[in-house]
Order: C-alpha cells, then sequence, then structure tokens
C-alpha cells in the first residue's frame, strides 16, 4: 500500500487510482478515511481522471501521532502528499472536514497547483458560535460529540450513523450497508485523533482562507443537513469565495456522497470537466 512520510515522520497512506487525466484528490470528513470516497473514486478513474485519496493522519491506515490532530498540520500533511506526487492543476474536493481542510491547504499554501475545488456538506467557513460568528452552533454541541467519543465512542459513532449523518432519523432509509460502513471507518480513527479532531472541524475560522480562493469553487450543500445546518456552512462559504457556484440539493442531509451519489458525480463531474 503506498504511503508518503510527512516532515515530523507520520505515515499517511493514499490510494492513486486512474492514469493519463487530470487529477483530483477528494478530503475525507470525520472521523473517516479515503475508504469513504472509494466510489466516486473508482467514478471518476472510470471517466478519465486521476483519483487520489488519503487517510488523514490519525484515521484509518494513516499513523496515530500524538500530537498534530489540527487543520495547520492537516494542511501541511496534504501539501506533503500533493508535492510527493507532484499534482499540478489539481482539482480538490472536501467532504465535511475535508472541506474545511482543502480550504486551509489552499490559504495556508497558495493556489498554485490547484485548478478548482468543490466544497461538500463542508464546515467552513466558522461552525461555532463566537462573538463574531453569533449564527454559529453553540459551544455545547460540540461538547457533547466530544462526551461521547471519551465516553463510549463506538456508541457515538453507531447513533450518528442511524441518525443524523445520513438523515436517517427523518425517513429511516438509509442502507444497513453504508451505517455500518461508517461504524466501521469511524472505529479505525484514532481514540485522540478523533477526539482533538472535533475541535479542529468546529473551531477552526477558516474565513481568512475563503478569502484567499481564487479558483473556480462548486459549494454542494443538502438544505437538510443536520451536522453542518446549511445556513451555517454552505450557504455562508458561497457568499464569501467569488464567484463561487452553489448547488441546494433539496431535502438533502449531511451523507451527499453516499445519500446522493449519483447526483453528486454527474455534478463533480461536469465541473471538473467545463
Amino acid at each position: 500500500m503506498p504511503y508518503i512520510t510527512t516532515d515530523d515522520g507520520a505515515r499517511i497512506f493514499y490510494r492513486d487510482w486512474g492514469t493519463g487525466g487530470s487529477p483530483v484528490l477528494l478530503s475525507h470528513g470525520w472521523p473517516l478515511n479515503s475508504d469513504a470516497w472509494e466510489a466516486t473514486a473508482l467514478f471518476l478513474a472510470e471517466h478519465g481522471h486521476r483519483a487520489i485519496a488519503h487517510d488523514r493522519r490519525g484515521h484509518g491506515r494513516s499513523s496515530q501521532t500524538w500530537h498534530g490532530n489540527e487543520m495547520d498540520t492537516y494542511a501541511d500533511d496534504l501539501a506533503c502528499l500533493i508535492n510527493h506526487l507532484d499534482l499540478r492543476e489539481l482539482t480538490l474536493v472536501g467532504h465535511s472536514t475535508g472541506g474545511g481542510e482543502i480550504v486551509h491547504y489552499m490559504g495556508r499554501h497558495s493556489t498554485a497547483r490547484v485548478s478548482k475545488a468543490v466544497l461538500v456538506s463542508a464546515v467552513p467557513p466558522l461552525m461555532v458560535r463566537t462573538d463574531d460568528n453569533p449564527d454559529g452552533m453553540p459551544l455545547e454541541t460540540f461538547d457533547a460529540i466530544r462526551a461521547g467519543e471519551a465516553a463510549n465512542r463506538s456508541q457515538l459513532y453507531r447513533d450518528l450513523a442511524d441518525g443524523p449523518f445520513f438523515g436517517h432519523n427523518r425517513r429511516q432509509d438509509v442502507p444497513q450497508g453504508f451505517r455500518d460502513a461508517f461504524w466501521l471507518q469511524s472505529m479505525a480513527c484514532g481514540h485522540r485523533a478523533a477526539y482533538e479532531c472535533i475541535a479542529a472541524f468546529s473551531a477552526t475560522d477558516f474565513r481568512p482562507d475563503l478569502a484567499k480562493i481564487d479558483v473556480p469553487t462548486l459549494v454542494v450543500h443538502g438544505d437538510d443537513d443536520q451536522i453542518v445546518p446549511f445556513e451555517v456552512g454552505g450557504r455562508r462559504s458561497a457568499d464569501m469565495v467569488e464567484g463561487a457556484v452553489l448547488k441546494v440539493y433539496e431535502g438533502s442531509g449531511h451523507a451527499l456522497p453516499d445519500t446522493d451519489r449519483d447526483r453528486l458525480h454527474a455534478d463533480l463531474l461536469a465541473f471538473i470537466d467545463a
């Protein structure tokens, strides 16, 4: 299996599918790994693109480091991968926490290697409520997730999978396989990494990063997202990136790469190939 080694010695697992086409890098959500993007990676590779997806540090098959479970290091790890593979004219795609990772990469390392960006149910611009972000979510929401992670993380992931992550609590129509895959990937994440990443995705202020994005950007968000509410995430991110295209999936929740897979794949391909 392919790995890169970062400056602090962490080993980052990645998959690299397809040959010859323009590269697309897919960044996953919390507390998942690159398996969350495998259907999309296969689709893109079958449609002429090179699809790359990595396991964020602490997640999946990558090193479970004690330190570095925050956005600066995540962005630096992403830069190591992009530079190692010498990716250029790259489309960055991030779901949920992965959306924060790619936005912070562009803000911290520039868009020199990037041609397009796609934010899917993404956490920017800032999830937690603060004095200058009064429309964010209360800190108690994230404290409750931390408490669940500390007390019984297996049950926390089960409850998320059977409830708000897929929107199964709304309609009871999400296949068991999707929910089981979420739990399995989540349990492969290191306990400390999963705990510390809650602050990384909820309390990192991505507004300065969004202001630096100067490439065509697509924002995709469900208007019934219970994890990153549309008004907190997608709508505001689209407003902050000049020229961004916003696609709202009416009635859809957070896990668009699974629940709205065909529609998302079609929108991704059309945007990347445009």
